[in-house]
Order: structure tokens, then C-alpha cells, then sequence
């Protein structure tokens, strides 16, 4: 199993789980939040690089059917991650990323799309559903993950959240959106914010700077989320600090939130990272899906 290089903290926020499979007998590796599994009400996985059939650059878990890789790869690996949920890739539903933060509520009308068959949506970066066996993806190569568990009204959210997505608080609007859709109480929700790159991998100009200052009230109040980078003009963002402070503002209790330690770019040759490979890359994959008890 891959040695992960972790970030900052004690090591216990991401599990590593490894299956073997029967096709090939290589094994699938691939990363949960504990606190989402105790909850013992949903399955959910992040993707490694580890356990699929694509190649070259893409190798070999690759998730996105956009980046060259042969169309029958990347239905395989999607074939290969339902086999670990236990559901179908009729059964998935998949984001339309553009760094928005649009939020899609998903019914059973949805499954399959965007991965067997058409999307009739675009510019999608957020889901929430109460549909059970129905499960959620969305897509990473840096960008940070956020997922979200309602354990009292039975309800899920998964989002892409990268510089611009955190600049438009998509934690808080996806609070919102399962607040309005499911009567989700802030205080009562689990969230965790995923593998991806890490302040001290993330240099940013100031331009992107000046934005988180804005956003959090001017660079006082901003702490820790930006500091001097090497360079002049040059800052370290931390996204993984920015997103828990949103969520909390939102009003996720800390002790509910669970905040990742893997960095994609310190672990390239493990999770695919844009900035790593200066865009030769493919997509990781989240997924996110209510159990049936």
C-alpha cells in the first residue's frame, strides 16, 4: 500500500483502504473520512491513481472522459469504483464543473448522467440529494473536495470547491441548499473538506491574494488562509483553513468537521495533481451515496 505523505497533522483524519480485485488481482486503493463511516448511513470513497485500466499519464485511475483518455477506460474505472460502493454507474449522478457555485438537487430522474448518458444541466459544481442508493460524484486534480451528511433528515452533499469556488463560500451555499431542500440543520450536519493541495504546494499572485482579503475581511482577519509567499508578490493559500472557516461561519460545529491531512502535490505519483504535472494529468473521483439501511 502507498506510503501517504501527510500535512500537518496526526494521520487519523483519512483512512487508506486497499480491495483486491477479481479481474486483474491488482489492488484498488482508495481513502474514506472515518467520521462519515461511523455514521454507519452512507458509503463514500476518494479515488487514487491506484486500480484502473487507463494509461500513460492518466494511469491508471483515471475518472475524466475529456482528457484523451479511451472512452471504455474510463467506463471500466467507473464499472470498478461502483463495484466498491456496491451500486451500478447507472446509479451515479456526476458534477458539471466550472467553478461555479451552482448546486444541482438530485432525484432518481438524474441517475446515470454524466456518466452513461447525457447531462441535461451544465455548470453544475454542488449536489445534494435524499435519494438513497443514488450515488454523487464530482472531480479533482487539486481542488478541494467538500462532502456533507445530514444524519437527521437523510440527506447528502457533495461539492467541488477550488480558489474561485472558495471565494463564493460554496461550503455556506451548500448549508444553504440542503437548509431550503431538506430542512438540514447547520449545528446537526457533518462536513469534510478532501484531499487536495495544500498551502505550502499552492502559490498564488496576489491578484488571487487581494480576493481572500476581500473576502475575509481584510488581510487581518484573513490570518493564516494567505501568507507571504518566497517571491515578492508571491502568497501561500490555504484552502484546506479557508473552507473549514466557511463552514464554520455557516454554522458546522468544529467537532463535525473533518479536515483532510493528504496534500494531492506532495503525493503526485498517488493523486493526480494539475499543478504537479503542469496539467498531464487525469481526475480523480469523490462519491458520496445515502446506504439503504
Amino acid at each position: 500500500m502507498y506510503k501517504i505523505l501527510r500535512t500537518g497533522s496526526s494521520g487519523k483524519v483519512i483512512k487508506q483502504n486497499s480491495v483486491r480485485l477479481k479481474e486483474d488481482g491488482q489492488e484498488l486503493e482508495y481513502l474514506t473520512f472515518p467520521a462519515f463511516e461511523e455514521s454507519g448511513m452512507v458509503k463514500h470513497l476518494i479515488t487514487t491513481r491506484l486500480g484502473g485500466v487507463s494509461e500513460g499519464e492518466l494511469a491508471t485511475m483515471n475518472l475524466s472522459f475529456t482528457r484523451g483518455d479511451r472512452e471504455e477506460n474510463v467506463s471500466e474505472n467507473f464499472r470498478r469504483i461502483a463495484d466498491v460502493l456496491g451500486c451500478n454507474p447507472e446509479d451515479m449522478v456526476a458534477s458539471h464543473q466550472t467553478h461555479t457555485v451552482n448546486i444541482r438537487h438530485v432525484t432518481a430522474a438524474d441517475r446515470g448522467k454524466g456518466i452513461v448518458k447525457p447531462r441535461d444541466y451544465d455548470n453544475i459544481d454542488g449536489l445534494i440529494t435524499k435519494e438513497k442508493e443514488t450515488a454523487l460524484a464530482t472531480f479533482y486534480a487539486d481542488c478541494v473536495p467538500l462532502l456533507f451528511l445530514d444524519p437527521v433528515h437523510q440527506a447528502i452533499g457533495l461539492a467541488h470547491s477550488g480558489w474561485k469556488g472558495t471565494v463564493g463560500r460554496m461550503g455556506k451555499h451548500m448549508v444553504e441548499a440542503m437548509e431550503e431542500a431538506f430542512g438540514s440543520k447547520p449545528s446537526e450536519l457533518l462536513a469534510a473538506v478532501g484531499p487536495s493541495i495544500c498551502r505550502e504546494c499552492y502559490e498564488v499572485g496576489e491578484d488571487v491574494a487581494e480576493k481572500f482579503w476581500q473576502m475575509f475581511g481584510g488581510k487581518e482577519s484573513c490570518g493564516s488562509v494567505v501568507t507571504q509567499g518566497k517571491a515578492e508578490g508571491k502568497y501561500q493559500l490555504d484552502l484546506w483553513l479557508a473552507n473549514r472557516m466557511i463552514l464554520e461561519d455557516a454554522g458546522i460545529p468544529e467537532d463535525r468537521i473533518s479536515v483532510t491531512d493528504v496534500c494531492t502535490c506532495h503525493n503526485s505519483e498517488y493523486l493526480f495533481s494539475h499543478r504537479a504535472s503542469s496539467g498531464h494529468r487525469g481526475n480523480l473521483g469523490v462519491f458520496l451515496m445515502l446506504a439503504r439501511r
